[in-house]
């Protein structure tokens, strides 16, 4: 296979991630991040910098290195990724999803989005500012975890249950999901994470008789977890705007000529981010899994479903109560997975900074405040008091799906955003 040697070295870093095999099954099975961690530790390593490990479950390795700044009473700031990644079945791909496949101007294969594009930036960002005899205008941490995809139990809930102190000092941070720009009719603009909604996973269990397929059987677990999926899953959950979602649709309605009170018609005119934005308006409840008897002919006493709940900053127990109401009260609901929500404000030194850094590599494009729909490890250091935000700076095609890649089918990146963001990274870098 053509190894590409005059791709940029951060592409160059991205495909050697994507060749290490990290996928994250959930519920602790997992293929494991230790290669992966040794790799980037190796790297580190090569810039004169000391790595520490923790792996507190085997092969669940999480890695990070101190970068002392020029001006120690500053604040350090976390650069952080993930380095597991989603299940990918290779049928449903064109390409081999872990052979780190270049083609079209494009990088291809999982993680490609999420996120070891983001980890081959703030690798080599760092890099460039080291190799150049530059500090950095603060301590930087850089680490990278184990399991986010399974909400951090086995990666950064460990880490700062028993390795706080990597993180002293810091009252910042930079991950995943932000800094990516999308189309606004004929225009380009930016979205900043500086949000998050709070993730909620929950089993419903459903009990009946078990009996014969041939029966007439109206007390039957299938019946009953079937009708309770259908009636979630179809719910319309409320428009609820925050503070964050309120200035995101402002901004776009100016951008796109459209009136501010109707959201969802005005994300629409993002075009492919559109349904990644609507999902921050509101609650959603997607079923996710069905798990029920064990022979054709066998009607079984019980049947689970997983249902991936993701709420509104502080909106949990609510709508916990209100998903009881529509599954009704002889579906028993068991909380297999919670963590919090989060907002920050649009403002402060640190959001200047990023979007100044954008400004210098994309002058006069517009960035605008959203909140995710997913989660990162944000909420993790939130519990030490570190504020995050998403800043993977990426400058995409308009005609490019982005959203749509994460934990999709052939997850690709373009080779030349993986160069834009190494640069609006390191200037950033360089400047806060």
């Amino acid at each position: 296979m053509p190894e590409h040697d005059d791709l940029p070295e951060v592409a160059r870093v991205a495909r050697d991630l994507i060749r290490f095999d990290t996928t994250n099954f959930g519920e602790g099975r997992s293929r494991g991040e230790r290669e992966a961690a040794e790799y980037v530790g190796a790297y580190l390593e090569s810039l004169g910098l000391t790595p520490e490990y923790y792996e507190p479950i085997a092969r669940r390795t999480n890695v990070t290195a101190r970068i002392p700044g020029r001006n120690p009473d500053k604040p350090a700031l976390v650069l952080h990724g993930h380095l597991d990644v989603v299940p990918a079945v290779a049928e449903d791909w064109s390409v081999d999803p872990f052979e780190g496949v270049v083609k079209d101007g494009m990088l291809w294969g999982r993680g490609a989005v999420d996120m070891k594009d983001m980890d081959a930036m703030i690798l080599t960002s760092v890099a460039e500012v080291l190799r150049s005899g530059e500090q950095p205008e603060r301590d930087l941490i850089v680490t990278f975890f184990a399991d986010e995809e399974n909400g951090g139990v086995e990666g950064s809930q460990l880490v700062i249950r028993d390795r706080a102190e990597w993180f002293a000092g810091a009252t910042e941070a930079i991950s995943e999901v932000g800094g990516y720009s999308i189309a606004v009719g004929d225009r380009r603009a930016y979205l900043l994470q500086v949000g998050e909604k709070a993730l909620v996973w929950i089993r419903l269990h459903a009990r009946g008789l078990a009996g014969h397929g041939s029966r007439h059987h109206p007390d039957n677990a299938v019946t009953r977890i079937a009708e309770a999926v259908a009636a979630l899953g179809r719910t319309g959950w409320p428009i609820e705007l925050t503070s964050t979602t309120r200035q995101l649709v402002a901004s776009l309605a100016d951008l796109s000529g459209m009136h501010a009170g109707e959201p969802d018609a005005v994300a629409d005119a993002t075009g492919p981010a559109s349904a990644f934005l609507r999902s921050t308006f509101r609650t959603t409840t997607n079923p996710t899994g069905l798990t029920a008897g064990y022979k054709h002919n066998v009607i079984p006493d019980a049947a689970t479903a997983a249902i991936d709940i993701r709420t509104l900053p502080g909106h949990e127990d609510e709508v916990l109560a209100e998903v009881q109401r529509i599954v009704g009260d002889d579906i028993e609901i068991e909380v297999v997975h919670r963590d919090i929500g989060l907002e920050v404000p649009f403002s402060g030194d640190l959001v200047d900074a990023m979007v100044g850094s954008l400004a210098r590599h994309d002058p006069g494009v517009p960035v605008i405040p959203y909140l995710m729909g997913g989660g990162t490890d944000n909420k993790a250091l939130a519990e030490l008091g570190i504020a995050g935000f998403g800043f993977a700076p990426l400058r995409l095609p308009a005609g490019l799906d982005f959203t749509g890649m994460f934990h999709g089918v052939d997850e690709r990146v373009p080779i030349d955003a993986l160069a834009f963001g190494q640069r609006v990274l390191t200037d950033l870098i360089r400047t806060y």
